[in-house]
């Protein structure tokens, strides 16, 4: 790795697994320090063993305001100013209509939406008075259009496209970025459990690439929009799908 990311602060939110543990494993091998934040905590702390020095884990639940209060201090004292936040963490649940309730969908808008928010609220200040920052924001191909059995899931993830956007313009004059990705069908811990190797290979069929996507995918994406080399890059929305969102309905 070629240290693109020499002294930065990251926390990666629902980083002890899938995505997550792929995004901090490589800010470490390009040289950040890292907290993986996150509720999971056998496998954060392996993770943080497994990286050594430049990694810790906290346990935070993305949900709780008071949670990000004090892993965004403990961060700062740890390794020094927060300036790279990956807003990593989410949940999926599929659920019709008429079946989902009131509680099913406000435990997605909670994690997904609330964290969010939560998670830009909690580091603006710190990257405010310390230069600046990179804040990424993990939406979906979701947050670009609309899946059956997916409503509040959807919801969630243009939620966080529009707020990427607004971010952006309140936050950039301070020197921060806003930027959110919007992955395909991903095989992880979050995603194989809906379906197992039947549902990726079915997803794979409809993927120009013709396979579904991989952590290791999405993190180099990661690294690129923590890192300087995207300096003039904010308030966009990167799809990385495989091509999925290049057609419509009726593509194959």
């Amino acid at each position: 790795m070629s240290n693109r990311l020499a002294g930065k602060v990251a926390i990666v939110t629902g980083g002890a697994q899938g995505q997550g543990a792929a995004i901090a494993r490589h800010f470490v091998a390009e040289g950040a320090k890292v907290v993986i934040a996150d509720v999971a905590d056998e496998f954060g702390q392996a993770l943080a063993d497994e990286l050594g020095a430049d990694a810790h884990f906290a346990h935070h639940d993305v949900s709780d305001e008071d949670s990000w209060t004090a892993l965004v201090e403990s961060t700062n004292e740890r390794f020094g100013p927060v300036n790279v936040l990956a807003n990593n963490a989410g949940i999926l649940r599929f659920a019709d209509i008429e079946k989902m309730t009131k509680e099913e969908y406000l435990l997605l808008v909670n994690v997904n939406q609330l964290g969010t928010f939560l998670g830009m609220k909690a580091v603006a200040r710190t990257m405010r008075k310390n230069g600046g920052g990179s804040i990424i924001n993990a939406s979906s191909v979701e947050g670009l259009a609309g899946m059956a059995s997916l409503t509040g899931y959807v919801a969630t993830k243009w939620a966080i496209r529009g707020m990427t956007k607004a971010a952006a313009m309140e936050l950039g004059p301070k020197g921060i970025r806003v930027n959110s990705i919007h992955p395909g069908m991903i095989d992880t811990p979050m995603t194989r459990p809906h379906g197992g190797d039947a549902a990726m290979e079915f997803g794979a069929s409809r993927v120009p690439l013709r396979r579904v996507g991989y952590p290791e995918d999405i993190a180099p994406l990661y690294v690129f929009l923590a890192s300087d080399e995207s300096g003039y890059i904010n308030g966009a929305e990167i799809a990385i799908d495989g091509g999925v969102t290049a057609t419509h309905a009726f593509g194959g």
